[in-house]
Formats: C-alpha cells, sequence, structure tokens
C-alpha cells in the first residue's frame, strides 16, 4: 500500500506523509529492483519530511555508493558517524567505501568493528568473507562463510564460496570432507552434492563423482549443471552412449548450446559412428558459426575419412577464427601435403614454428618438404634450428647425412651418417626414403653394412 500511495503521489505531484519504516521499505525496494531515480525521490523526500532520520541518511550514503560517488558518500558518512557512532551500518559504510578504494584490510577492521555492535551478523561475516577473498586470504575467507552457513544451511552463496576458497588452495580432499559433513545435516541439497561431485572429478574419482551427480540430479530432475557434469564423468568411464543421454537432456532442459552439441558429437566419434558424430559438430557450429573448435573437428573427421578437400574446407574456417591456434597449422600443413600443395604445407609449418610450436614433428616435416622441393639450403638451416632443441635426435642425424650427401659435402655427410647409426641404426631406412640417391651410394651402403657387422 504505502509504494502503491508514493507513486499515486508522483503522478498527481500531491504531498503525504509517511512515517519512517514506510520510507525505508519504499527505498530498499525501489534499491532492490535497481530504479535508482525513484529511490533518490524516495530519499528526498524522507529526509525532508524526518531530517534527523540516521536510517535514511545510511540510505543516502548507499544511494551515492551505488552512483560511485564515494567522495559524497564518505562526507555524508562523516556527519552520520559524528551522531551515531555506534551504529553498526555506519561501520559497514565505511567498509565499502574502503574496500572500493582497495583499502580492503581497512574494511576488514572496520567490518569488524559493526560485527561487535550487531545481532544480525550473517550480512556482516559474508561482507568479511568477500574482503578476505579480494585478499586471497581463502583461510579467514573460508571461515567466515562457514559462519554464515552455520546460521543458514541453505546459504548456498555462502556454500560456493567455501568450495570457492578450497578449489583456490587445491585442497580437494578437504573439500571432499567439508561438503560430506555438510549433506549429513542437509542430505537434500542438490548444490552440495553437485559440488561434492566435482571435488570428486578433480581428484580423478570417477565412480565417486557419478554418484554425487546422480543424487544430484534425482533431487532436482530440472538440474541442469548436475546432469552437465554427470555426461562428462560418464564420458571418463568411458560410457560414452549414456553420457549422450545426459547431454541431450540438458539439450532438453535449457537452448541448445553449441558446447553440448561437441560433446555429443566426441562421444559418438568414440563410439565410432562418424556419421553422428558429423551431424552434431554441424550443429555445434549452426548454433556458433564462431567455435572454431566445432570447424576444427570436422576438419579432423574428413582428414581421418581421407577426404582431404572437405578437411581443407573446414580448417580454413576454423583459422579464420584462430590463426593463431598451432594445433590448426599443423593439421593445415598435413592437409596440404596429402593434397600436393608443397608450398602451403612449409607455410603451415613455419606458422607452428611462429607460434611456439618447436616439436620435432614440426621440424622434420619441415625439412622433408623443403628437401622435396629441392630447397636444401632452407632445408639446412631448418635442421641447424632442430638440432640446437632437439639434440641427440637419429632422425636428425640422417637427415643432416642426406642433405650434405646432396650437397657434396662428403665429410660432414658422413659424419652426420656415424651419430645417426650410433644412436640408432634402424632409423637409416630415413635415407631410403628421403634421400634414395645417397642410400643407392655404394659407400654408404659399405659404410652401413660395416657398422651392423661391427655392432652384431
Amino acid at each position: 500500500m504505502s509504494l502503491l500511495k508514493f507513486e499515486s503521489m508522483l503522478k498527481t505531484n500531491n504531498i503525504y506523509f509517511f512515517d519512517l519504516v514506510e520510507f525505508e521499505e519504499i527505498i530498499i525496494h525501489y534499491l532492490d529492483s535497481g530504479k535508482v531515480s525513484l529511490a533518490k525521490k524516495a530519499i528526498k523526500l524522507g529526509l525532508e519530511q524526518h531530517p534527523e532520520s540516521i536510517d535514511l541518511k545510511l540510505l543516502m550514503v548507499e544511494m551515492h555508493l551505488t552512483e560511485h560517488e564515494v567522495d559524497k558518500a564518505e562526507k555524508l558518512l562523516k556527519k552520520v558517524a559524528i551522531i551515531a557512532p555506534d551504529n553498526e551500518e555506519v561501520f559497514i559504510q565505511k567498509a565499502t567505501i574502503n574496500s572500493k578504494r582497495g583499502l580492503h584490510k581497512v574494511a576488514i577492521k572496520d567490518l569488524e568493528k559493526a560485527l561487535d555492535l550487531t545481532e544480525d551478523k550473517v550480512d556482516v561475516w559474508s561482507l568479511l568473507g568477500m574482503e578476505y577473498l579480494y585478499l586471497d586470504d581463502f583461510t579467514n575467507a573460508r571461515k567466515n562463510f562457514a559462519n554464515c552457513i552455520e546460521v543458514d544451511y541453505e546459504d548456498y552463496s555462502a556454500l560456493y564460496n567455501i568450495v570457492y576458497c578450497f578449489d583456490m588452495q587445491e585442497e580437494h580432499e578437504e573439500a571432499a570432507t567439508y561438503l560430506k559433513s555438510y549433506i549429513e545435516i542437509n542430505p537434500y541439497c542438490e548444490v552440495a552434492w553437485h559440488q561434492l561431485g566435482r571435488q570428486y572429478f578433480v581428484l580423478n574419482n570417477f565412480e565417486e563423482a557419478l554418484k554425487a551427480f546422480e543424487y544430484a540430479v534425482l533431487i532436482d530432475e530440472s538440474f541442469l549443471g548436475g546432469y552437465l557434469e554427470k555426461a562428462k564423468t560418464l564420458e571418463q568411464l568411458g560410457n560414452y552412449q549414456d553420457a549422450i543421454d545426459n547431454y541431450l537432456i540438458t539439450l532438453e532442459l535449457d537452448d541448445p548450446t553449441a558446447y553440448a552439441y561437441i560433446r555429443v558429437g566426441e562421444c559418438y566419434q568414440k563410439l565410432e559412428n562418424l556419421e553422428a558424430a558429423i551431424s552434431y559438430y554441424k550443429k555445434a557450429v549452426h548454433e556458433d558459426p564462431l567455435l572454431d573448435k566445432g570447424w576444427g573437428l570436422l576438419a579432423n573427421i574428413y582428414f581421418d575419412l581421407e577426404n582431404y578437400q572437405k578437411a581443407s574446407y573446414y580448417l580454413s574456417k576454423a583459422l579464420k577464427i584462430d590463426e593463431d591456434n598451432a594445433v590448426y597449422w599443423r593439421r593445415y600443413s598435413e592437409i596440404k601435403l596429402k593434397l600436393s600443395f608443397l608450398e602451403e604445407a612449409v607455410s603451415g609449418y613455419n606458422n607452428c614454428l611462429r607460434l611456439g610450436d618447436n616439436s620435432p614433428e614440426i621440424y622434420l616435416g619441415l625439412i622433408d618438404v623443403l628437401s622435396f622441393l629441392g630447397e636444401y639450403n632452407y632445408a639446412l638451416k631448418v635442421i641447424f634450428e632442430a638440432q640446437k632443441i632437439h639434440k641427440g635426435f637419429a632422425e636428425i642425424e640422417y637427415r643432416f647425412a642426406g642433405l650434405f650427401f646432396i650437397m657434396n659435402k662428403n665429410k660432414y655427410a658422413f659424419s652426420h651418417l656415424i651419430k645417426g647409426m650410433q644412436i640408432d641404426y634402424d632409423y637409416h631406412i630415413i635415407l631410403k626414403e628421403l634421400y634414395p640417391t645417397v642410400y643407392d651410394n655404394l659407400e654408404v651402403k659399405k659404410l652401413l653394412s660395416n657398422y651392423k657387422k661391427a655392432t652384431e
């Protein structure tokens, strides 16, 4: 009734009298609803009718803070503090101001004073918990949120924050122990079961994680997060069809997501149902065309099917979205090799190196393509770079030997050939595959034969 009366007054420009409690209810309603301008009007009128009200002045302080007017809030709060030095709300608002200024330790002291003055300690504990979080003091943050839980076991915000603290400290065993003790008191809390499942999942205890998620969705059959985590756990256990069924439930409970489509597709791929996998990957990219992973998965599956044209098409989509993905450039080079587009393969390998993928496979792939193209000096430059990072690799030594023989630098060639044989004799087959003219060289054959006899 007070709210209707106030809004009627605003429309008619008549002035009605409201007592303090009515004004507080009206102002808090507007603040909670995000109707700041109406809250302002109510505070202004309230102070005109009750100019000495501490509570209205404190609401004005809160209003200033809502509008990021920290200096105005502080100025007014100092006046209020003179009149009401033992008002807990004064210290709470002081803490808010100090927190906004990054003075979290000072804010904690303010809140500790408020805690001594107030009978309703839960809100102050919650604020203290947040201040300790700002300081990355997860132990003290957790203690304060735990105090909130002891008063109200359905304070799920505090429960989430407690688990967050455990997570940040990587104390997953301790988190599981805490959640189990919580569940003993509040056994039908799907949030707690869900969080317990998450801890077991991180600990790779997938059987226990699955049980926890099953309880969560049993308590709340519409618990989207529960089904999602259950599906991920079933994947880890290799139960791909059951995982698919749970992912599909999430699609029924809420709007479809590209993430869920991709997970379903990956499960089908593991079940070797490639047609279904492709179908769901396509649904994923239709749902979110900017999701490069979907395009990349399509490229991979067509690559495995030896449909290199389609693989190339889908990978180009992924690269347009994320051109700094070394994994995509590696696949790009592999596809281009299959299509005999060797210059493009060189470009792909160079992009891998540029992006930090300096694994042996990238260097060796690039060296081999350059050798095939007759770019021997370029190939030699690359192999020198590879040797600096990957020492003692027979694959590198044999390639050195092949290149030096082709370039008529036999002294170096024989030196590297001997090094290659010393590391792994069997890898000399590389010469036959990549440098057949070198392999057919009589001196090379003789050296290989003599070395084998000497080591038998």
